[in-house]
């Protein structure tokens, strides 16, 4: 067995680690080896005998290329343009590379299988979008235990159960956004009937969004009677179903989305059957281009800004820093936030295209008023 330098157990000690990580370091499954982990958390810690390192991106040493894998549940989704754009940014910046894979249709399977290459690839780190409690408890504890650190984005299974032992989850707090957009909902509807399109129920990236909204317009004692109806994961299968339920429920007082497709095909659907001018309300998440043009028009109420950029750039971030600190520096929890974007502060993403809302592929930076200024 191979014997572990003392001055390594009183350092990993310290570290603000889960039980099981700092097991897994001081076996030697939290770095390829234990002579690696070893070697890393010296080098961390004698600083007196550590040299200076040949250059790498910046000021830090030299690395390999590092390669991080994205599991997505709907890869081609217009939401998550941003997020495969601020992935590329952050490797580009960091001198890594990455991959995006998982699922067109939120089949968890497909995920598992594309998880499970990785490891088999000997990925450097991995990053997935947790939709199932019990699906990806297995293969990132495998992952773990090759030591391949692994966060999760943009879906963190549910409150309380994070669906796997993940170091950290980069993303908005579901459940807590539900209820905000309940809240709004309330806000704008006296009572009557009001759907809510969700495209993959029982999925974890947004199913608590529902039950949140559900759970504020209960609390709120309205006469609202709210429906949940699926949608479906893809664009053309969710313009079917809204429009076929919209058209089947003449009466409807409000129409809400938990999905960026879905908000998306909203403001299409009340725009298409002038429902704006019959006093119906409308809102939903995301900052695809068709949803922000439809608040632009008075066609959708509000949207809510979750930060999808940053979803893809933290991971990248926290990985790279993981790997170059031997697993000191763990990743921390992230909450990239919830901004309702409504008809009075829209206009800033309309009128300048970026990569931030994946709008434009071009590099620039933007002031404040939104003026391009290097490009």
């Amino acid at each position: 067995m191979t014997q572990i330098d003392p001055r390594v157990e009183e350092a990993v000690d310290t570290l603000p680690l889960s039980a099981i990580t700092r097991r897994r370091l001081l076996s030697g499954a939290g770095l390829a080896s234990a002579g690696l982990a070893a070697s890393a958390l010296l080098a961390a810690c004698t600083s007196k005998k550590s040299t200076a390192a040949a250059a790498g991106v910046g000021a830090f040493a030299k690395t390999p290329k590092w390669r991080f894998v994205f599991v997505n549940h709907v890869t081609t989704n217009p939401f998550f343009v941003p997020t495969q754009y601020g992935a590329a940014d952050a490797s580009t910046l960091l001198g890594t590379t990455h991959q995006w894979t998982g699922s067109q249709n939120s089949i968890v399977p497909e995920m598992v299988n594309a998880t499970n290459a990785a490891i088999s690839a000997k990925a450097d780190g991995i990053a997935i979008s947790v939709i199932d409690t019990k699906a990806f408890k297995t293969p990132v504890d495998q992952a773990l235990n090759a030591g391949i650190p692994v966060v999760s984005y943009n879906a963190d299974g549910a409150v309380g159960n994070p669906g796997s032992s993940r170091l950290a989850y980069i993303g908005q707090d579901l459940f807590t956004s539900g209820v905000k957009l309940g809240e709004r909902i309330v806000s704008l509807v006296s009572g009557g009937d009001v759907v809510g399109f969700i495209a993959t129920p029982g999925t974890l990236n947004i199913q608590p969004r529902i039950d949140g909204a559900k759970k504020a317009i209960v609390s709120s004692g309205k006469p609202i009677t709210f429906a949940e109806v699926a949608s479906g994961a893809l664009l053309p299968q969710e313009n079917t179903t809204i429009d076929a339920y919209v058209t089947g429920h003449p009466n409807l007082k409000g129409i809400f989305a938990v999905d960026a497709g879905s908000t998306q095909t909203v403001g299409q659907i009340i725009a298409k059957h002038g429902l704006k001018s019959k006093g119906v309300a409308g809102g939903g998440f995301d900052l695809v281009p068709a949803t922000l043009q439809a608040i632009k028009a008075g066609n959708l109420d509000f949207t809510i800004d979750q930060q999808p950029y940053l979803q893809g750039f933290l991971p990248v971030l926290y990985l790279f820093l993981y790997k170059l600190s031997g697993g000191l520096v763990s990743p921390p929890e992230t909450n990239t936030g919830l901004l309702f974007v409504t008809k009075d502060n829209v206009d800033p993403y309309l009128t300048t295209k970026t990569r931030f809302e994946g709008s434009s592929t071009a590099q620039q930076v933007i002031t404040r008023s939104g003026a391009i200024v290097h490009a």
